[in-house]
């Protein structure tokens, strides 16, 4: 159901219920399992080109159908078809501390293509965080609640002036879309031509440069303050890495090194006093995984766990020992990050229970899943190419490049 303006000189469109709620929990696995540090404080970003770039391609292919649709609602909308390329994709979230003052998405001069902006919203105010209403400076509706699947559609001018309120508590996630007129800022045509130069051989992901996940980011270069946010986001619910590499993280002993040998090598889980017999590939890997689990959790608790092979070893005294002392390496500032751990976990609320059984089956299936999608990315290349767009493919089409 779309809500209309009262006043044409504040042109917005607000949609609600427009992504489902799996959708939203599948782009919100894809953000918190690939994210990297924003471009504000507090804030966190997931560009459809950094999944390019660290081999997890195969994760665009969800955004497609819905950048389709968002654009054809933009441009029926505001009366401007075939006139509008997409200038950006990307999720972000925002955490305790940050906020957006009054401002127009096009009041910076390298912004000015920007004509349209679309914020979907994928998690809900008030149960998975706090403070992030939405405000208009001029018109109605004033104010926007966040609520997941609902979708706010702008102009990206001074018609449209607004501000988010501060994050008090947990992460506020959005998928943000911008528009434009002007076809040089045309994002498929970049996003294309670069799928073009990698190898789409593997959906195993590959980790950028560790300063990118580092927070702070002011302490990025020496990495020897704050703490990797993917690190994080695996202590955050109760998980622990163990790695077979113990010459690599000697505490204080050249730490940024370490710690980029660290991880992109090979990678075990713990937790409690159990290890988790499986390798990962890299940190980026164990993530990916782990926050698969959390998105289909409860699913893979209802399955037949006959059919799942147990994994799990009682962690020895040296290995316990070479867990804590990795913990030193990669969560430099422990109280810093299990304060911000804390504000993540809105009402102090873990949904998430690990056990072997479902986690083993959460390996498997998210195999299933990337590999699934590769194979969709694999097919649908070509056509991006030929047409020099990126768009759905309907199944006649599969067919007919398989």
């Amino acid at each position: 159901m779309a809500e209309r303006p009262q006043a044409e000189q504040h042109p917005r469109l607000i949609l609600h219920n427009f992504l489902s709620p799996e959708l939203c929990k599948e782009l919100e696995f894809i953000h918190k399992s690939n994210c990297t540090v924003g471009y504000r404080p507090n804030v966190f970003s997931t560009t459809l080109s950094h999944l390019i770039a660290t081999n997890s391609s195969h994760l665009i292919m969800p955004f497609v159908p819905i950048r389709e649709k968002l654009k054809e609602k933009v441009e029926e909308y505001f009366g401007c078809q075939y006139e509008l390329v997409i200038e950006f994709t990307g999720l972000i979230s925002w955490t305790k501390g940050s906020s957006i003052g009054w401002h127009s998405d096009d009041n910076r001069p390298y912004l000015k293509q920007r004509d349209f902006a679309v914020v979907c919203y994928l998690n809900s105010y008030d149960e998975d965080f706090r403070g992030g209403i939405f405000h208009f400076q001029d018109g109605e509706p004033s104010s926007i609640v966040p609520m997941a699947g609902d979708v706010v559609m702008y102009t990206a001018d001074t018609r449209n002036i607004h501000s988010v309120d501060e994050i008090m508590e947990g992460e506020r996630i959005t998928l943000t879309l911008w528009f434009s007129r002007d076809v040089s800022h045309d994002e498929d045509a970049k996003l294309i031509s670069v799928l073009s130069q990698y190898s789409l051989d593997s959906y195993l992901p590959e980790p950028a440069s560790n300063n990118m996940y580092w927070f702070p980011p002011d302490g990025a270069l020496k990495l020897q303050s704050g703490f990797d946010i993917r690190c994080a986001r695996l202590h955050m619910l109760g998980l622990d890495l163990y790695s077979s590499h113990r010459r690599i993280f000697s505490p204080g002993v050249n730490s940024s090194y370490n710690l980029l040998e660290l991880l992109m090598r090979s990678l075990q889980l713990a937790w409690e006093d159990e290890l988790f017999d499986q390798e990962f590939v890299n940190i980026q890997h164990v993530l990916q995984v782990v926050q698969f689990y959390c998105w289909k959790w409860s699913t893979l608790e209802t399955m037949d766990r006959s059919e799942v092979s147990s994994h799990i070893k009682s962690l020895s005294q040296a290995q316990q020992e070479d867990i804590t002392c990795l913990k030193l390496v990669v969560l430099q500032d422990l109280p810093v990050a299990e304060t911000f751990i804390k504000s993540l976990n809105c009402a102090n609320k873990l949904q998430y229970i690990f056990n072997c059984a479902s986690f083993s089956a959460a390996v498997v299936e998210w195999e299933t899943y990337s590999s699934r999608l590769h194979k969709e990315l694999i097919v649908t290349l070509p056509l991006w190419r030929k047409h020099e767009s990126i768009f759905p493919c309907p199944s006649d089409d599969f067919a007919e490049t398989m």
